[in-house]
């Protein structure tokens, strides 16, 4: 009798401990457990820790609430200016409400993903090429608002959104490096313009001191001779400017007599000039025109023959 009382006890405790063990559970402290007790919720979330539940009477699901990195697969769109972009991007979310993200959605992951999907496609279809290339803040806001109103009341709050890549045809990525390669043509060219212009002011204002002090002309001159040279060229091309020969004409003419006594003197050697040549011409003329008056000797004779007849 005490044998079977005994025995009755042994396996009444190993029941008991079987049960305990059963409805024993761990919580980690990234995770929340969330209770339905014959389907229904219970009002408490447990916290991380051990934890007990009546076994085959309570259902613990654990909901993490770690950031969630997930990404989006590209999406293929036409934007506002008729571009067709392959755009892809990434979500970081997390779950506030642990009962809300089991009880109101499914699949709060799955349902987060397929949102992030449907709005990256909507985002794309209202905005230009160029804000999806240089103005990705303000489309990573459009996003994270757009994700953001649904999730709330699945108890997931997103934390943040990036566009990732942007993937272009090649026949637009040759126009853009077109377009790219012309502008930096028009800078180079404006650049240059500039400097010239620059360098025409500088050249007109050392044109005009050595204007004033000819003999700056010929040190600059020298100057260049002395920087060509130093290269030990075997042939020396040198310009030789003609301002450096007028300076040089004018240093080896004599002093010009005043104007009162250069006329006289000039004048009177000019008429005797002409004087001379005019009666030299008179002479020659005189000198043929007999010559050319007179008429020839045979026929002088042969007149004076037939007048004898």
């Amino acid at each position: 009798m005490v044998e079977e009382l005994v025995a009755a006890g042994v396996s009444v405790v190993s029941v008991g401990i079987v049960y305990a063990m059963a409805g024993a559970r761990v919580v980690k402290q990234y995770e929340r457990g969330v209770v339905l007790r014959l389907g229904r919720l219970r009002s408490d979330v447990r916290g991380p820790g051990f934890t007990m539940v009546v076994p085959f009477v309570d259902k613990l699901r654990k909901v993490n609430m770690q950031i969630v990195t997930m990404p989006v697969p590209a999406q293929e769109g036409i934007t506002r200016d008729n571009v067709t972009v392959r755009v892809d991007a990434v979500v970081y979310f997390k779950v506030v409400d642990a009962a809300d993200a089991v009880i109101q959605v499914e699949d709060y992951q799955f349902a987060v993903s397929q949102m992030a999907q449907t709005s990256l496609r909507s985002i794309i279809g209202k905005s230009d090429l160029d804000d999806l290339l240089s103005n990705r803040e303000k489309l990573n806001q459009g996003l994270e608002l757009m994700i953001d109103s649904p999730a709330m009341g699945w108890g997931v709050q997103i934390d943040r959104v990036e566009i990732k890549d942007v993937s272009l045809p090649e026949t637009m990525k040759r126009s853009m490096a077109r377009q790219a390669e012309a502008d930096r043509e028009r800078r180079a060219r404006i650049i240059n313009a500039d400097a010239e212009l620059q360098a025409s002011k500088k050249l007109a204002e050392a044109a005009g001191v050595m204007s004033e002090q000819p003999a700056a002309l010929q040190l600059r001159l020298l100057q260049t001779v002395v920087a060509v040279a130093a290269e030990k060229n075997s042939t020396l091309v040198l310009p030789f400017p003609v301002e450096l020969l007028r300076f040089l004409e004018r240093a080896q003419q004599p002093a010009a007599p005043a104007p009162e006594q250069a006329r006289p003197s000039t004048a009177q050697p000019v008429r005797e000039s002409v004087g001379q040549s005019v009666g030299e011409s008179v002479e020659q003329s005189v000198q043929e025109q007999p010559s050319s008056l007179a008429p020839p000797l045979g026929s002088d004779s042969e007149g004076s023959k037939t007048r004898q007849d």
